[in-house]
């Protein structure tokens, strides 16, 4: 990096077991000059995740680790996240929950993106709960993670108005579009930008 730019870009590993669209935005965001992060690594504990197929065309490192046996994966994952020299991992619909000394023994930042407006509606089926307890307004939440389900500090929130006629799916989709913002808003908040 040339001396215009300030600043050294921080190792980010992102770690998903699905689709991967907060992953794109993420990585749309990092090409941006102002960005503070550099994604070296994409992580998965689903082989089939379809995610995966952004390291084929963004050429980011991608790794397959099976969570079956949760301590053998973690130790896995830790060292290769030392080997990338990794300084902040964005869970982005990462299906598993990181141990406590998992994170003790991670030497850097662990984000998460849930889509409620945290701390109500931890977990899944989320959109189902809001709907059906008739709230009339969700969202999605950026925080960091700590060993508790949704339970870190949280960093940024975006509300997200619940419509008359919204099934799971249609709000769902709304508040998708709103993570896909929050999450790089979130990381520019962090580190100061």
């Amino acid at each position: 990096m040339g001396p215009s730019t300030g600043f050294k870009k921080i190792n980010t590993a992102v770690f998903i077991s699905g689709t991967g669209s907060n992953l794109k935005s993420l990585i749309n965001f990092s090409k941006n000059k102002k960005s503070p992060i550099n994604i070296k690594l994409i992580l998965s504990n689903r082989q089939s995740a379809k995610g995966l197929r952004y390291s084929k065309i963004f050429k980011i490192k991608k790794k397959f680790i099976n969570f079956k046996k949760k301590t053998i994966a973690e130790k896995k994952t830790l060292s290769v996240l030392k080997k990338n020299h990794i300084n902040l991992i964005c869970l982005a619909g990462f299906m598993k929950i990181l141990s406590k000394n998992f994170l003790k023994n991670f030497d850097g930042k662990v984000i998460n993106i849930h889509p409620s407006l945290l701390p109500k509606y931890k977990g899944l089926d989320t959109h189902k709960r809001v709907i059906k307890n008739n709230e009339k307004f969700s969202g999605c939440t950026v925080h960091f993670v700590n060993s508790r389900l949704d339970s870190g500090k949280i960093i940024l929130q975006e509300k997200v108005k619940v419509k008359k006629n919204d099934t799971p799916k249609s709000l769902a989709k709304r508040i998708l579009f709103k993570e896909h913002e929050l999450y790089p808003r979130a990381i520019l908040k962090i580190f100061n930008h």
